[in-house]
């Protein structure tokens, strides 16, 4: 069954290697002897891992309830007029890198948890919105006149049309969101919130390839295994279509 499903080989893999560092310092220290310490120890990978995967849904989650509420409001006939603002302000968001974002947040809402959440989400808005857009105005115009000839109200159409056919392509917008999410966030241990990042911006200041290592290897497992799993959701969606 496994050799089936990658995603859970991944899934796997992640859990093994969350569990297994901790007792990795005879491993490291011999590939870096002339380090000290060569296994990062301030925080637990475990809880790192949780951090991180919290920091990353809550933005997330934000990027995905504004980018798709605005991407459905472009696409009607009352907000069209709006969608070359709205376009132009999200390609904006998404040029600013996160750390000038993180810059401009910190001496306004202090270090910590927020600052990041506020970067990563409005980092996460323009896939989101995209995927939205593209997959609304790629309902096929027979679909919409059938809707019409049924007598659906534009919400209804909206409702058991547009957004049952727009789906996979909104969520290949949120897995892109999401995907870039996970390995931003790690930035975020810049400005004092506790993420897979932590081990690798500590390594980065203290010439510690060892804790560069090992946070990226986490980070990147993380990532994998996210990304198979929208992989598997989007199977069943396209089964079910």
């Amino acid at each position: 069954m496994l050799t089936k499903r990658p995603f859970l080989w991944a899934a796997l893999l992640l859990a093994a290697c969350v569990v297994a560092l901790p007792y990795s310092t005879p491993l490291f220290a011999s590939l870096f002897p002339q380090l000290d310490r060569p296994l990062y120890t301030q925080e637990s990978f475990a809880w790192l891992l949780w951090q991180h995967v919290l920091l990353v849904g809550a933005s997330s989650l934000m990027a995905l309830v504004v980018g798709t509420a605005v991407g459905i409001v472009i696409t009607r006939s009352s907000g069209q007029s709006f969608k070359p603002l709205v376009d132009s302000v999200l390609a904006t968001s998404q040029a600013v890198p996160p750390v000038a974002v993180l810059a401009l947040a910190v001496p306004v809402v202090g270090f910590g948890e927020l600052p990041a959440l506020l970067a990563l989400g409005l980092y996460g808005l323009l896939p989101v919105a995209q995927g939205t857009v593209s997959g609304l105005q790629d309902v096929p115009a027979l679909q919409r006149q059938a809707a019409l000839s049924l007598g659906l109200s534009g919400n209804q159409s909206l409702r058991y049309i547009g957004i049952p056919l727009a789906l996979p392509v909104w969520l290949s917008g949120v897995r892109t969101s999401i995907i870039i999410n996970i390995g931003t966030a790690a930035i975020a241990s810049t400005v004092g919130a506790k993420t897979l990042g932590s081990p690798i911006i500590v390594g980065l200041s203290g010439f510690n390839t060892a804790y560069i290592l090992q946070g990226a290897l986490v980070l990147a497992l993380l990532a994998v295994t996210v990304d198979m799993a929208f992989e598997v959701l989007a199977r069943r969606l396209a089964c079910r279509g």
